[in-house]
């Protein structure tokens, strides 16, 4: 999908550079190391969870990598940006607020030494996105986010071809899991449902080929089915739904493909409905299903804990989302949890915010996109944390936060004074 994923405009988060008196102010194009800067976060954000790898890595050494990787994001973002300039932007603002209650609960020391640094590892993560949002503008950022999770994609698919007794373990139940680098099966079906969603809004829009958004739309479709994993699939479909929606009365393209796959998915839930719901169910009992295997118990448990007015108001600090030594797999409870009250008005300040602005924009490609990455965090804030902490649930919101900001215009110089004309002297007399 490389050189596919094209649009038409001015290049992506442009300057302008001024040129000799008279000429048009130029577009410089985005630099390609941003596209290094912004697969280094993800990188960053992979995690190091998940079962053993085909390889042995110390958990040492996975947290080595992925930290090197943030600290190598930033000093390239600083770079490329050394005049700091930085568009102005709510949802930044709000994410950089956010650190006001992880740290104040994290020098309590509640959660350890670890808060502070998980502080300044936030801190490091939301400096970077401030230095490329510079480059805000179109869909630069998709075919960054596309291209870097289908890598990350890719060495799944390997790790699968390698060994596939390792890809899908018992521990997680056959699912599929990263045999080369530690993935959660979430984490796989996260990074395929959000590629899909966004390759196929981009064929819509015509921003690139059939073929070349097959190439990552149907491996990327059976990673996710061998996932089982249904917050992803729940999200996919639901965000695509409300994305097209937006393009339906503007684009033929749009209400053919709802049409047909309104029609798809009728045929499909009559026809093949037991194995729908066997890999729904994914083996469970309905007591499992019900109690969201096992989720609802500890979010009981992290509600009925004793709390001061400081922990209630900022948290405990910033942590390893999980409460009594149990992962919370809840966006909103983590925060409220690690960051208290102030932290969920915060979060949710930055979704109203990010969904407002989608709402005022007028029908477009960009605004399709924002719709499906806005709705996705949404609706996997329910079972997944991430929202509060670097993670790439924050990455998913910055790539929609470019989508709706202002594309960048090149201000023209003012036009030259023409030449005064020489009027002899004798001529200015008799005037």
């Amino acid at each position: 999908m490389d050189g596919d994923l094209r649009h038409s405009g001015l290049p992506d988060g442009t300057d302008t550079e001024r040129t000799r008196p008279g000429a048009e102010a130029r577009a410089a194009g985005t630099p390609k190391t941003v596209g290094v800067a912004w697969g280094l976060l993800i990188l960053n954000t992979l995690g190091s969870a998940g079962a053993k790898t085909i390889i042995p890595l110390p958990r040492s050494l996975i947290q080595l990598v992925t930290m090197g990787a943030l600290v190598a994001a930033f000093t390239l973002a600083l770079a490329l940006n050394l005049r700091l300039r930085v568009r102005a932007s709510a949802f930044l603002l709000l994410l950089t607020l956010l650190l006001v209650p992880s740290v104040l609960s994290s020098l309590q020391l509640e959660s350890g030494l670890g808060a502070l640094f998980r502080c300044a590892r936030l801190a490091l993560f939301v400096g970077t996105l401030w230095l490329l949002s510079r480059w805000w503008d179109g869909l630069t950022f998709v075919r960054h986010h596309i291209r870097m999770y289908f890598a990350v994609l890719g060495s799944v698919a390997a790790g699968l071809v390698v060994s596939p007794g390792a890809a899908l373990p018992e521990l997680y139940g056959g699912r599929l899991v990263g045999a080369l680098w530690p993935l959660t099966p979430p984490q796989i079906g996260q990074y395929a449902a959000v590629i899909i969603g966004l390759a196929v809004l981009l064929v819509l829009g015509r921003r690139t080929d059939r073929a070349s958004a097959a190439v990552v739309i149907v491996p990327s479709a059976v990673l996710l089915a061998l996932t089982h994993t249904r917050t992803a699939t729940l999200g996919l479909l639901v965000g695509l739904t409300l994305a097209i929606g937006s393009l339906v009365l503007t684009s033929a393209a749009a209400r053919r493909f709802f049409t047909w796959a309104v029609l798809c998915a009728a045929v499909a839930a009559t026809v093949f409905a037991g194995a729908l719901r066997a890999w729904f169910l994914r083996g469970q009992s309905q007591e499992n299903l019900t109690s969201l295997t096992g989720r609802a118990t500890v979010w009981d448990a992290l509600l009925a804990a004793p709390r001061t007015t400081v922990e209630t108001l900022f948290g405990v600090g910033l942590g390893d989302k999980s409460f009594g030594g149990l992962p919370i797999d809840n966006s909103w409870l983590a925060v409220y949890h690690e960051q208290g009250l102030t932290g969920i008005a915060l979060v949710a300040a930055m979704l109203l915010v990010l969904g407002g602005v989608a709402l005022l924009r007028p029908p477009s490609l960009p605004r399709a996109c924002a719709i499906f990455l806005i709705s996705y965090c949404a609706i996997a804030s329910y079972t997944e944390a991430g929202l509060g902490d670097a993670s790439p649930y924050l990455l998913h919101l910055t790539v929609a936060a470019a989508l709706l900001a202002a594309p960048a215009t090149a201000t023209p110089l003012p036009a030259p004074e023409p030449p005064r004309r020489h009027v002899p002297r004798w001529a200015r007399d008799r005037r």
